[in-house]
């Protein structure tokens, strides 16, 4: 006799291999999903580890950019104290220089032969502008000016004859460069 069997044993086991599978893969869901979460908290926390050292960072650059800004102002105040001792120092040098060269021109200017009416000094050029009893006395004037000390050359821009208290003397303007130093 033949037997058959009418019950469903071969889908139940169909249902159980399902169901294994569903949990199988259900259970890889889940631990897969728990492996992404704990990837991701870690990297998360990484990240805001990350942002902290940045803002502790940009705090110290902002601190340190002060400070380059404090000796950038010193270094322009260092060089304006500089140039002003400069300053000082150049007129500490010439204050003097004036003093002795009235006293020399002074003693270069014949006594009864030349009157000086005028003296300007603009730079290195000294412009000298007198009378004179006659040309002669002019030309010994510039001779001995040239041989000053702190003349390095002497120009006639021109003589001109004037007649002063009904005597005739010479007017003359003269030109001289002064030595540096």
């Amino acid at each position: 006799m033949i037997r058959i069997n009418l019950l469903p044993y071969r889908e139940k086991e169909k249902k159980a291999t399902i169901q294994i599978w569903i949990v199988f893969f259900a259970g890889s869901l889940a631990l897969f999903m728990l492996a992404i979460g704990g990837v991701h908290f870690y990297f998360r926390m990484g990240i805001s580890d990350l942002e902290q050292s940045i803002k502790g960072e940009n705090a110290k650059l902002v601190v340190l950019n002060k400070k380059v800004g404090d000796i950038e102002a010193r270094k322009k105040d260092k060089q304006e104290v500089e140039k002003k001792l400069g300053v000082i120092t150049s007129l500490e040098s010439n204050r003097l220089f004036p003093v002795r060269m009235l006293d020399e021109l002074n003693l270069l200017v014949p006594a009864r032969d030349i009157w000086l009416e005028r003296i300007n000094q603009t730079g290195d050029h000294l412009r000298i502008e007198g009378m004179a009893r006659n040309n002669d006395a002019v030309a010994r004037f510039m001779k001995s000016l040239e041989k000053a000390g702190f003349i390095q050359s002497v120009d006639l821009l021109g003589t001109k004859e004037k007649e002063v208290s009904g005597s005739k003397l010479q007017q003359f303007i003269l030109t001289c460069i002064i030595k540096k130093g």
